[in-house]
């Protein structure tokens, strides 16, 4: 059985910012499916997993108009897994995705 990984993960460069959206989500060998993101920064975001990732798993996360962005699990708890992007996303195109996402 998994053990829940939050203590000791990777520390945050950048503070989430809240929100709900929906991103299609890739793991390596699998089709895509749809999950909810439950906050973000320019480094990664919190999802709510459907089947529960590996800690350091590749992943890939596809926000609406956005090309899938290659990321890393870095932390799970319950359903709940910190994903790390690969590369930071642009500052510009994060606040523009921001403001499009947030109610």
């Amino acid at each position: 059985m998994s053990k829940d990984v939050s203590e000791g993960a990777r520390e945050r460069k950048n503070a989430r910012t809240r929100l709900q959206a929906e991103v299609q989500l890739r793991r390596s060998g699998h089709h895509h499916y749809v999950v909810s993101v439950h906050d973000i920064s320019p480094d990664g975001c919190r999802i709510e997993f459907v089947d529960r990732p590996r800690l350091d798993e590749t992943v890939w996360v596809k926000f609406e108009g956005l090309d899938a962005i290659e990321s890393t699990v870095c932390w799970l708890k319950g359903s709940d897994a910190g994903v790390e992007f690969v590369r930071p996303i642009y500052p510009p195109v994060f606040n523009a995705l921001v403001s499009r996402l947030k109610p």
